[in-house]
């Protein structure tokens, strides 16, 4: 994350307003809904997960067991429990 001083960045009056509320320390300010991007979706990341946790389910639908699964994919047989046994995809 940035930071930036907001007197290089922000009108006098808009800081003079913000310092009735806060002073000297760090806050966060959120990027607009819009220009929000989740986790991944820029990187193709999510994809990847995506595709890779539908694999496993497949996988199990088909015989795998959870054992199976946890190693060929190295994960925990809690994750792979979860993943196949949940009712989100």
């Amino acid at each position: 994350m940035k930071y930036s001083n907001a007197k290089n960045v922000l009108p006098e009056k808009l800081i003079i307003e913000i310092q009735q509320y806060v002073q000297g320390e760090t806050i966060y300010i959120p990027k607009q809904e819009k220009e929000f991007h989740h986790w991944g979706s820029l990187s193709g990341g999510r994809q990847w997960l995506d595709q890779r946790n539908a694999a496993i389910r497949y996988a199990f639908r088909n015989g795998s067991s959870i054992e199976q699964l946890a190693e060929d994919y190295s994960l925990s047989m809690e994750t792979i429990k979860k993943m196949v046994y949940s009712k989100n995809k």
